[in-house]
């Protein structure tokens, strides 16, 4: 369901980025002798062949050199924070100083990789150090040219072996909480904030879980909640947009399992422990205190925006206490003064990779500074958390 992210790192003038071109057979990446042509890491999403959905990303050379090379340096080492599988080239049959820093960068992060030898046309790989680098690292040693495609199929299938054993870590977002036959009744508000044409990215991914379960996906708007219910409908299990979370607790059955795509998300990404011990704090928020509002993708906001203004009146009113708020969005760099905060509260996070997301949470952990998530400081704020939260038990149990 999740696009893992696989980026290829090397030298300037390694051949990066004729290696995404190669790997995808599409130019895509723009390719020059001229040293330093790549400045900034640049995404492609794409089906990769044997491999299935993913985010290639080509980066700017470790060895960049200068004022403006040392920045290109420091966003290419950020790209490991959402990384699941990295590729690292060499050539020449040297794995130098720069390389074996990254190396080491890489294992740090505990972020799996693939040495490539690349420019196979020009220098072969030396099958001795090929062998001894295999052993060295434990990881797979591969040999390529990227210009004339020698050894890109082989590669394609270690790229899938890897990917195949990291696989399981991407689990189900509804796992065992839907059986195969039963019905999942989505509510989806069509808002301002609802994208024009389409459903919001977690709304998707669940109606493609609940496909894979073999189960029915009902996906309908509050309004027509009351007739489906009513007309008896089935509902095995609701899952709403944490915003309407009052409205449809009334029409839901006690006896009906209901949360919301944000509580899904917290869970999905494994924050869910620490959201669960912090977000009843925000009853003991006071005056003065400041939130920190987590919105971990961009886009322009309204006058409907759930963390910008909804979810900052709704806790003002809740509390009734003067309470101040700042938002960080995408992954700009957190505020400097974390400990000045009284309460973290992060979106769901369909936007980023887990990784990218725990790398976040982690410098909030490290102050001492209590969690909460949007569907989950909704769903305490609406008087229903514990309802809200109960179908994950069953699999924190397991």
């Amino acid at each position: 369901m999740s696009r893992f992210h696989i980026a290829v790192f090397g030298r300037r003038n390694s051949g990066k980025s004729s290696l995404i071109n190669a790997l995808i057979g599409q130019q895509v990446a723009i390719v020059s002798d001229v040293p330093g042509t790549t400045t900034d890491p640049v995404r492609k999403t794409m089906e990769l062949n044997g491999v299935g959905a993913v985010v290639l990303i080509d980066t700017a050379g470790m060895d960049d050199c200068g004022a403006l090379g040392a920045q290109r340096v420091a966003r290419t080492k950020a790209v490991l924070k959402e990384v699941d599988l990295a590729i690292l080239l060499f050539t020449n049959n040297s794995l130098g100083s720069d390389e074996r820093l990254w190396v080491a960068d890489l294992q740090k992060s505990s972020t799996p990789f693939i040495l490539v030898h690349n420019k196979s046309d020009e220098v072969q790989l030396n099958h001795g150090v090929g062998l001894e680098l295999a052993e060295e690292m434990a990881v797979d040693v591969c040999e390529c040219s990227a210009t004339n495609g020698e050894g890109i199929d082989f590669l394609l299938e270690v790229i899938a072996k890897n990917i195949h054993v990291l696989a399981p870590k991407k689990s189900s977002l509804l796992g065992d909480m839907v059986s195969p036959n039963q019905t999942v009744v989505l509510v989806c508000p069509i808002d301002s904030e609802a994208p024009d044409g389409r459903l919001i990215l977690p709304q998707v991914q669940t109606i493609r879980d609940i496909l894979d379960h073999q189960a029915v996906a009902v996906t309908l708007t509050e309004s027509s909640l009351p007739s489906y219910i009513e007309g008896g409908g089935r509902a095995d299990l609701v899952i709403t947009d944490s915003q309407l979370f009052g409205w449809v607790e009334q029409w839901i059955p006690c006896h009906i399992p209901l949360t919301s795509f944000s509580v899904l998300l917290a869970y999905h990404k494994g924050l869910f422990s620490h959201f669960l011990l912090g977000t009843p704090l925000l009853s003991q928020l006071q005056d003065g205190d400041k939130v920190l509002i987590l919105e971990s993708c961009t886009h322009h906001a309204t006058c409907e925006d759930i963390g910008r203004v909804k979810l900052p009146n709704r806790i003002r009113l809740f509390t009734g206490k003067k309470i101040s708020f700042e938002v960080v969005a995408g992954l700009d760099p957190l505020p400097e003064e974390l400990n000045s905060f009284a309460l973290v509260i992060q979106c769901g996070g369909c936007m980023v990779t887990q990784k990218q997301l725990k790398a976040r949470i982690a410098a909030v952990l490290e102050h001492g500074i209590p969690l909460s998530n949007y569907g989950m400081a909704l769903s305490y704020m609406s008087g229903i958390f514990d309802r809200a939260v109960a179908p994950f038990f069953k699999k924190m149990s397991q």
